[in-house]
């Protein structure tokens, strides 16, 4: 079995639902710009996705109630991103057993206040590896799930070979994830590679927003609304 297949068939054994490959030659600027040289130095990325459960990402226009909020926290977030994080733990083992590096991606783990953003893109990953398109809500958008799956990432220089290319962006006209924000983070620009990040989406606005919401509720708060209410994966 070549490694490509020893991984995917590993992955979706311990549990992930979504598996790419990704060459990142195309994302280099972007890549050092957000991790520094030293995380732009694995030419390849492993993107492993999770899909969040229906039933509860539906509960999210009632995320001011406690229940709600808690089963989002529990069972789409923090749950989801153990899950992850494992998975991702041993796949970087099985690589480094092979004689490769490989520098696994928590799932959700922010290194830079200022800018408010991890150390590499999980969402620039998965939409090289053809898992979807980054939309106007800057989420990676799945045609099967939409924007409801989690994601992380393995870097790795193991030859691993790449066989899908990025999706074309499809929200078209829609403005629903833009429309819904509670503080209108959004602007409705689609996603280039080359632009920051601030054409689209403004991340200030949002954790902002969430300092205020944990002042009230602490641990269970949650928001969601641009992932609950696109049209694709919607249940």
């Amino acid at each position: 079995m070549d490694i490509e297949h020893q991984l995917l068939d590993s992955a979706m054994t311990w549990g992930a639902d979504y598996f790419g490959i990704a060459d990142l030659s195309a994302a280099q600027d972007a890549i050092i710009e957000q991790g520094g040289t030293e995380i732009a130095g694995y030419p390849r990325s492993i993107s492993i996705g999770i899909a969040l459960f229906h039933p509860i990402v539906n509960q999210l226009p009632r995320r001011q109630e406690r229940a709600a909020a808690v089963n989002y926290r529990s069972h789409c977030y923090d749950v989801i991103n153990a899950r992850l994080d494992l998975i991702i733990s041993r796949l970087a083992s099985v690589l480094q057993r092979g004689g490769h590096r490989a520098f696994p991606v928590a799932a959700s783990r922010r290194v830079d206040d200022d800018r408010i953003c991890a150390i590499f893109s999980h969402k620039l990953s998965a939409h090289l590896a053809g898992l979807g398109w980054i939309g106007k809500n800057c989420l990676l958008i799945t045609p099967d799930m939409g924007p409801r799956v989690r994601w992380a990432t393995v870097l790795t220089d193991a030859p691993l070979e790449t066989r899908d290319r990025p999706m074309d962006e499809r929200c078209g006209d829609c403005r629903d994830c833009i429309d819904i924000c509670p503080v209108r983070a959004f602007t409705g620009q689609p996603f280039r590679r080359k632009e920051p990040r601030l054409m689209r989406f403004d991340a200030s606005k949002c954790d902002r927003y969430f300092s205020k919401m944990k002042e009230k509720n602490d641990e269970t708060a949650v928001c969601g609304l641009c992932l609950y209410t696109c049209h694709y994966g919607r249940q």
